[in-house]
Order: C-alpha cells, then structure tokens, then sequence
C-alpha cells in the first residue's frame, strides 16, 4: 500500500507519516522546503519531493493526505481529485485512527503537546504500549513525534485550529484550558467555547472528560458536559500531588506541574499505579522547543539556550516565569517573534502587558512571522513589531529586525547568559545557524 502526504514536514503530518511506516506502507510526501524533520523521514523510508510537484500517476498512492495549509487548487491535491485517488485532510486522517483505537486526545490552547507526551511515557512505563502521535519531537520517543505501539491505546494532540479537533472521538478527552487563539478561525470567545463543547461531545459512549480547574474556560467546559452527561474529572494546581510534582519534574514551571496532574488523573482512570505514574513523570526530560534547554557558543562564549514555541501570552509569560525562577541570578536575554499578524492585532493589550511585567533583563522583539494562507492582508499592514515595541515602552525592550539578530547576539552574548528564543515561527531555525556558527 501507499501513502503520499502533501505537507509531509509538518510537524503533525510527519507523525501520522511515521505511523503508516510502521505499517509497512510506502510513503511518499512533498513539501516547500527541507528540514530536519523532511530528513529524518527519508532517512527511515519515505520518498520526499522538494520544491517540486510529484507524478502522482506513476506513484499510484491508495491515499493521499493534507495538510490543512494546502489549498483547494493544489497541484498535487488536484492530481489525486483527477486520478480518483482517495484524499482526506490530515485531521480527518488521524481521525479515522480515533475511532479504531481506544483513543486519549489532548487538547487547549497550550499544554497539549507536553501533556500528550507525558501520557505516553507513563502508559508506555506501565507496559501498556500505546501509539503515539504528537506535535512536538519527544527525546523519549527517540526524538521524534510519535511512538508505534502494539496495543489498542492511542494518544494524540488535538489541535482546534479551523475545527480539527471535531474530526477526533477520544475515549478520554483532556482539556488543558481555553484560552482564545486562532482568531482567524473563531472570531470570539463564544464561538471557541462552542468548538470545544463540540469536540466534548465526540467524546464516545462511556468516556470521560478531564479538565483543568484552574482554566476559567476548561472550569466552564466541565460543567456544560456534566449537564448533558459526561463523566468529568477535575485536576488543579491545589491538589496534594501537585507538591510532589513540584520537587520530581526535570521541566520547571507552574504550567508544566498542571500538564503532569493531567497525565496523573488519566493514569489514575486507567489503573496505572501512583509509583509508576510518578517514577515516568519524573524522568521526562521536555520536548523539542518546549523549555528545551541546550549548551551553546558565540564567538567562543558559552552559554545556555532555551528554545520555547511559546507565542501566545499566556504562554510567554508562564515561560519567561518559569526562566527566572529556574535561574534567578542570571541574566536572561530574550528573542521574540510574534507569530500572525492576527494573533498579535486581536491580543496586542495582552503581548504589551506581559512584557511590561517582565523580569527579564533584555527582551528583542523581531518581525512579525506572516503565516500563509492565515493572513488578513488589512491587519498585516496595520500591525508591526515596532508599533508593539513601543506600545511596552520599556528601555529593556527593544525592536529587532530579523537581518539583524546574528549581529546583536554576538554583541550581547558575553558569557554565561541564558538566551530565551520564543516564538513559533521560523526564529528557531534562524537562531539555529547562528548558534552553529
């Protein structure tokens, strides 16, 4: 059988591409550009077309998959249509996987990558063997984003970006928070209040419904699925466990202590003992661009680099929180790349706030990463870094254009720092062949 995937570097896509190798299909896939993670699938089997559009005719796939950045008039998604070639989005994909699994799907505005690994971890520590797809690489996984299991369990991260979650039917939902993201698909509050309450409702005949009572929206939403009769199980920083997890996690901050009660309360509906559910939630170790901690050099000056794909404020200042108390005597520089010029619009009050209220000693603001296809082309003319930056108007916080970030670390590294790199865009690459040089 075969498989061609069309977006195949996506983080989630490259996951569900791993599962169908497992399977002992042929993949192939094509995306814009090469990367470590286009790479690292060729490297275990799949055929990767670059810049370049692929023959689906000689390949003759059974199926074809996409990811949701691919447009209607896509070439290739065209071939497929042509050639009667069955073709379904990458969620409705993973989807069909939920309903043959017994299936654990994470979802929030954050949280949920960190949370689906840890669940992972602990079941596979109990011997349970689950499969595992997740968008973020996990070291444990052998630094990828997914585990191959011979069991029915299935753990995945359900993402509420233009409604993919509806396409999952967990027998285990858990709901980190609901904070509002993805403005472009949901305009209010409400209306991505609703889209959670839907994929609560896929929840399948008997399952549960876990949630965090600390999250005012994920509070809401366990009370709206009690009433129509959903199991609901509440986890909060106040519980006892919470200062155990506390003193046991190798990844700081309050955030991460709420995901690990997640993975506990799951662990607790599933059998798995106290023992085992502390011992692998002690030895997880973060995952890629998740607090993901890293000895670098500038120039010959060591120091420590942070990678975090935090971009939405909520996240960024449980991050740059967590940073300091991690280190409370260092200096902390910073590099920020807002991602969306929507994100950044809608939630610009709150971005300014969070870097007023920083502790950190120097923070770097640099462009806008415009993500295709997701764009208002009014906003993206109206809204810039610079007018951020100076709306914070703080000494400490400075605009930083992108042509200029090797420059300025090289100046401002001296030795000994720890440089926070935050956003979800392309900064990780870029600070990436700085640090190699």
């Amino acid at each position: 059988m075969k498989v061609f995937f069309i977006g195949i570097g996506g983080i989630g896509v490259s996951a569900l591409a791993r599962h169908y190798l497992s399977l002992g299909w042929q993949v192939f896939g094509s995306d814009l550009a090469s990367s470590e993670i286009t790479k690292a699938l060729e490297e275990i089997g799949a055929r990767v077309f670059i810049k370049k559009t692929a023959n689906l005719k000689s390949i003759a796939p059974d199926l074809v998959v996409y990811s949701l950045a691919v447009k209607k008039d896509h070439l290739e998604l065209k071939q497929a249509l042509d050639l009667g070639v069955a073709a379904m989005s990458y969620p409705q994909a993973l989807g069909k996987l939920t309903k043959k699994h017994r299936t654990i799907a994470v979802a929030g505005a954050h949280g949920k990558s960190t949370t689906a690994a840890m669940i992972g971890l602990m079941l596979a520590a109990a011997k349970k063997d689950p499969a595992v797809i997740v968008g973020t690489k996990v070291k444990e996984f052998g630094d990828t984003n997914f585990r191959a299991g011979k069991s029915d369990l299935l753990v995945v991260e359900a993402c509420e970006y233009c409604q993919a979650f509806w396409n999952y039917f967990p027998d285990i939902a858990v709901v980190t928070n609901i904070e509002m993201d993805h403005i472009e698909c949901y305009q209010n509050e409400e209306k991505l209040f609703g889209a959670f309450e839907k994929f609560a409702g896929n929840i399948k005949t008997g399952g549960k419904l876990v949630v965090c009572a600390d999250n005012h929206g994920a509070e809401r939403l366990g009370q709206a699925a009690e009433k129509k009769g959903i199991e609901v199980f509440n986890y909060s920083r106040a519980m006892p466990e919470a200062k155990i997890l506390r003193e046991i996690l190798r990844v700081p901050g309050e955030h991460n202590v709420a995901n690990a009660l997640a993975a506990l309360v799951v662990g607790r509906m599933l059998k798995i003992n106290d023992e085992t559910i502390f011992k692998s939630l002690a030895k997880y170790r973060g995952s890629w661009r998740r607090f993901d901690r890293r000895k670098a050099a500038i120039n010959g000056k060591k120091f420590t680099a942070v990678f975090d794909y935090g971009h939405h404020p909520t996240q960024i200042k449980l991050t740059m929180d967590a940073a300091r108390k991690f280190w409370p005597n260092k200096k902390i520089i910073c590099v920020f790349q807002p991602h969306q010029a929507w994100r950044t619009h809608l939630l610009f009050d709150d971005f300014v706030k969070v870097f007023q209220d920083s502790s950190l000693d120097k923070i770097f603001i640099t462009n806008i990463y415009q993500v295709a296809g997701r764009e208002n082309e009014k906003i993206s003319k109206k809204i810039d870094s610079q007018k951020l930056t100076a709306a914070i108007n703080r000494d400490s916080v400075k605009y930083l254009p992108e042509k200029e970030i090797a420059k300025t670390l090289k100046r401002e590294i001296k030795g000994g720092e720890i440089l926070l790199v935050l956003g979800a865009g392309n900064i990780y690459d870029q600070t990436q062949k700085i640090l190699s040089k």
